[in-house]
């Protein structure tokens, strides 16, 4: 399980026993008990093998865990009193963008996401940030297996500028929604990474555009930073390199 969940791509039943030393019988056996209960996945070619439904549900339950809860939620409130705007914590899970956790800004008018609650990776400026910041491969992986849906005028609908868009992410090192997900709705995101750059998560202020402008939101940037440096110690393992 550590094995698969740790590599960048699929592995191989050969790459696998060499990640884990065990012999080839073992291995095998381990795989098709892992595979028959949901915690792996094999492709459709049958030949390599990743993360399966229940194994990221047991990541994102280890991530949204009690002891790191709290923590979290403070850090997420003390950005919010500074910046003045709603933010969110976030991680990809597929296609999709989870939301681990939320504060909301005392505006009347706000957009109302629970924890737990799943958007778009395409149109959404987390998920376009965490899929930019991904090893090549695994971002083309999925990249490849997004549906492209667009939801409002603004959603990057076509995959090459989609690529050009994750391009200028990697070298920004940040990412926006402008009005992509949601018509009127604005949003601006960083990654939660550590000094070796592994990144767990992505740090979110969004607002209606009527209140604060895409140029404004930008000007979060720095604090948003500030804070997402203070989150990733709320992570297991946050000072290990994946």
């Amino acid at each position: 399980m550590e094995a698969v969940a740790r590599a960048a791509d699929p592995l191989s039943l050969t790459e696998i026993m060499a990640a884990t030393g065990l012999p080839k019988p073992t291995v095998h056996r381990t795989l098709a008990l892992l595979e028959g209960s949901g915690i792996l996945l094999r492709e459709p070619q049958g030949k390599r093998y990743g993360p399966g439904p229940r194994l990221s549900a047991l990541a994102l339950d280890v991530v949204s865990g009690a002891a790191w809860r709290a923590p979290r939620h403070a850090i997420l409130k003390s950005a919010v009193d500074e910046i003045g705007e709603t933010c969110n914590l976030t991680m990809l899970d597929g296609t999709e963008v989870v939301y681990l956790d939320r504060v909301e800004a005392a505006w009347p008018l706000r957009l109302h996401l629970q924890s737990g609650s799943r958007v778009p990776a395409h149109c959404s400026a987390s998920g376009k940030l965490l899929l930019a910041l991904m090893p090549a491969r695994a971002r083309r992986r999925i990249v490849d297996a997004l549906p492209m849906k667009e939801f409002t005028p603004g959603t990057i609908s076509d995959r090459a500028a989609f690529e050009e868009t994750l391009k200028r992410i990697r070298k920004d090192r940040y990412s926006t929604d402008n009005e992509e997900y949601l018509a009127g709705m604005i949003c601006v995101a960083v990654p939660v990474e550590n000094d070796q750059r592994s990144i767990p998560a992505a740090l979110a202020v969004h607002a209606p555009a009527t209140r604060l402008s895409l140029a404004r939101a930008l000007t979060h940037v720095p604090a948003l930073r500030r804070a997402a440096a203070r989150l990733v110690e709320t992570f297991p393992e946050a000072g290990t390199t994946k």
